[in-house]
């Protein structure tokens, strides 16, 4: 299967409703349709595809490192993280080349856990990986970092979303290109994430 058409659009992204806490004072969550109420969102989840890769001779899609462009932007997309969501406190990465190098280049610091089942992966498995992250690591995780592929990273987002950012939807739903980062925030403990249990709160490709 192909993992990465690594095309990405050249302009960025940003549409953005900041997690309680996050951001300028004015910062709030998403309205849900049809409340004059503001849900409280309790973790902060965040969907990173890795950054652009090269396709060197002879090495197998595993192994793939970043592009000259992957190593720039990759960065980009740890300092956007740093601004506007809260402390990463665990990381979720798929055990490929360009996905490690790609965290490496973000800057985060935090307990990483690198799982063979995201790599090649459908939303169904992330999701189940999600589930067990209080078995994974040994601290509360209230903000977890995914480090993944396509198509896999866009329909995780969109099929976790529940009435949230409309128009950073409808951009993932048109491309989720590399180095993109979609915020979701989740009022249920992790072990209960579901299809349709979260709030897409913003969707940024650092450029």
């Amino acid at each position: 299967m192909s993992r990465n058409g690594d095309g990405a659009r050249d302009r960025a992204n940003q549409h953005t409703a900041h997690p309680r806490g996050v951001g300028s004072g004015d910062a709030h969550l998403p309205e849900r349709t049809g409340t004059a109420t503001l849900t409280p969102m309790s973790r902060t989840l965040l969907l990173l595809r890795h950054a652009k890769s090269d396709y060197p001779a002879g090495v197998p899609d595993h192994e793939r490192p970043l592009a000259a462009r992957g190593t720039r932007e990759a960065p980009l997309a740890g300092d956007w993280i740093r601004v506007n969501a809260p402390a990463v406190d665990a990381v979720l990465c798929s055990t490929a080349t360009r996905t490690r190098e790609t965290l490496a280049r973000t800057g985060i610091d935090a307990p990483v856990e690198f799982v063979d089942r995201l790599y090649d992966a459908v939303p169904g498995t992330v999701i189940d990986v999600i589930n067990g992250v209080s078995s994974l690591f040994d601290t509360d995780v209230e903000t977890l970092l995914v480090i993944g592929h396509e198509p896999t990273m866009s329909s995780l987002a969109l099929g976790l979303n529940n009435e949230g950012n409309e128009t950073a939807a409808q951009d993932i739903a048109m491309k989720f290109p590399t180095s993109a980062i979609a915020m979701l925030g989740i009022t249920e403990p992790w072990d209960q994430l579901a299809l349709r249990g979260a709030s897409l709160l913003a969707f940024h490709v650092p450029r």
